[in-house]
């Protein structure tokens, strides 16, 4: 079943007997609800769009057919507006949220297009830091997009567990007892190990044939250092699967770089040999120079392997084994110029699926860029302690009653709340400068004004003791014009889901909700509810159920639990 929007816009152009029409939205409600730009149509008509707008309005003015929907039909210079009735407008959008509840704004455009997303495609021996936190949470969230925009969606993550970085950091463990005696976490300490590693080694260039060694030794699968990559690697693991849990994130499946190196490597033997890779100054690569697009490198000079060589093994894996029509690589910007290398092998293998590169810039702070090489990062455990102690101090503050679990349990959903939506407020292709006290305002485009506002809806509803549809309510009584201003906005849900998944941009979303809760407040201040007239409350409070639920549904894509007190 269409949209009501969607379906109001059939309706006209059947009217009009147009096969598709180009729709907008006023600036002002004054102006109407729904607008037709007549450009289009006017060109094939070779008249003036503004002489159109004004045909076309004589003439469905003098038709019935359409005004059960709508109550005035203007043209406003080459627009023609419509005004959908408040009452019909009401009973349609409130009835269908009802009905649907969580379901509502999902559609089937995907028709079950088979999807594999693949993202937090971390580092184990390295630090999960604030910029993972932009791959993890853009990931998730296009993952659910696609779920309900009709695709049948596969997320899946690949752990680079098998690296030259790996090296670095058992080189560093084995010959620094202070990280073996330590009592922290060993996952978040390996983080720590890296990034000392890497700078030591910048200072003393000398130890780099050790590390190499150890990166020998561990593809070969034998001796000290890999019975340590063996160890050090489920620390990673375990580290990683507890943020996973922290943060609501679940993958259908995890792949490892270690799993496909063999596979990997076997195939690069058989492409070269097929003449697809060549040899190039004792390194293996892909040329691909006449499609504009550089040189790939596969295996170094000194044998060992490159990123390529299990992603082309985990590549061929999705297509063969899960058969998805499409492969998409949540990975940042700098990567761009890889995923078309890697679609072009695949292509000149003969394949047909799609792989499709979803990129995102950088996370920085206040004071610059970060990178764990050098040190200068905000970890995971940072950010969190810091926005969940500070969010403990505010809910206390606001609920001295409360018990201390309830407490915790509070500033926790506010603090993953505050973290998801920092990262997705953004469009990717920002970037994004992560400021806390900015992030904890309860003023301004925050997690915490959004919570707030689903609150204060929610409370509303809880004092209204009731049953809601224990009696007809008479849809005439919203008759307020911040009432349509809501009832539009929320008939519009629908339409900013495929708008967001078809982009890819969970932004679209979160600017959404928070238009949405601003149009709620200025409700809740300039409307009184709970002291209306039975017959008007009885309509008034089914506007903030019906609003309630469309901020439940929208923060559900965005990963982010309710909070129903704070």
């Amino acid at each position: 079943m269409p949209a009501l929007l969607d379906n109001l816009k059939q309706k006209i152009c059947k009217e009009l007997k147009l096969e598709e029409a180009i729709f907008t939205y006023p600036p002002s409600s004054n102006l109407g609800d729904l607008s037709l730009a007549c450009f289009e149509l006017a060109k094939k008509q070779k008249k003036s769009p503004v002489d159109l707008a004004n045909e076309l309005a004589i003439n469905l003015a003098k038709q019935n057919k359409l005004k059960k929907y709508f109550s005035d039909i203007k043209a406003v210079g080459p627009y023609l507006n419509f005004f959908i009735k408040p009452a019909y407008l009401a009973e349609r959008v409130i009835f269908t949220i009802k009905k649907e509840r969580s379901n509502y704004g999902c559609n089937n455009l995907g028709k079950g297009k088979k999807v594999m997303i693949e993202y937090s495609n971390g580092n184990t021996h390295k630090e999960y830091h604030v910029g993972h936190l932009r791959n993890i949470s853009y990931g998730d969230v296009v993952n659910r997009l696609l779920a309900v925009n009709g695709y049948k969606s596969i997320p899946v993550s690949y752990i680079n567990d098998f690296g030259i970085h790996v090296a670095k950091t058992i080189w560093n463990w084995q010959r620094n007892s202070n990280y073996r005696q330590n009592k922290e976490n060993r996952g978040y300490l390996l983080g720590k190990c890296y990034s000392e590693a890497s700078q030591d080694l910048i200072s003393h260039p000398e130890y780099k044939e050790e590390v190499v060694s150890i990166m020998k030794s561990i593809e070969k699968r034998e001796g000290e250092a890999y019975s340590l990559w063996q160890e050090t690697r489920e620390w990673s693991i375990l580290y990683f699967n507890s943020i996973y849990s922290e943060l609501g994130i679940k993958f259908q499946h995890i792949f490892y770089e270690s799993e496909f190196i063999d596979s990997g490597l076997k195939l690069v033997k058989d492409l070269l040999k097929e003449g697809k890779l060549v040899k190039s100054e004792g390194a293996i690569i892909a040329n691909l120079e006449s499609y504009g697009l550089g040189v790939l490198p596969i295996i170094r000079t000194d044998g060992t392997a490159l990123y390529p060589v299990a992603d082309l093994a985990l590549a061929q894996e999705k297509f063969n084994r899960y058969q998805v029509n499409e492969s998409i690589y949540v990975v940042d910007i700098r990567q761009s110029l890889y995923f078309q290398q890697l679609a072009k092998i695949f292509e000149l293998l003969g394949y047909k699926q799609k792989i499709k590169h979803l990129g995102y810039d950088f996370v920085t702070l206040p004071d610059g860029m970060m990178s764990s090489r050098t040190g200068n990062i905000i970890t995971y455990e940072e950010l969190k302690n810091k926005i969940f102690d500070k969010l403990i101090v505010e809910t206390k503050n606001r609920h001295a009653d409360w018990t201390s679990d309830r407490v915790k349990q509070v500033a926790w959903n506010l603090t993953v709340s505050t973290i998801k939506f920092e990262m997705l407020k953004v469009s990717a292709d920002k970037i994004i400068v992560f400021n806390i006290e900015e992030a904890l305002r309860f003023d301004g485009y925050t997690a915490c004004y959004l919570q707030y506002g689903y609150v204060r809806l929610k409370s509303i509803v809880r004092k209204e003791a009731w049953t809601l549809f224990s009696a007809p309510i008479n849809w005439q009584e919203l008759k307020e014009a911040k009432e349509k201003e809501l009832l539009i906005k929320l008939a519009r849900y629908p339409e900013v889901i495929k708008i967001a998944g078809g982009k890819g941009n969970p932004s679209e979303i979160t600017k959404y909700l928070f238009e949405l809760v601003q149009l709620s407040n200025d409700y809740y201040h300039g409307v009184s509810i709970l002291k209306s007239d039975p017959k008007i409350r009885r309509a008034r409070i089914a506007l903030i159920k019906a609003i309630s639920q469309v901020l439940s549904n929208g923060f559900n894509i965005l990963g982010l639990k309710t909070v129903e007190e704070m």
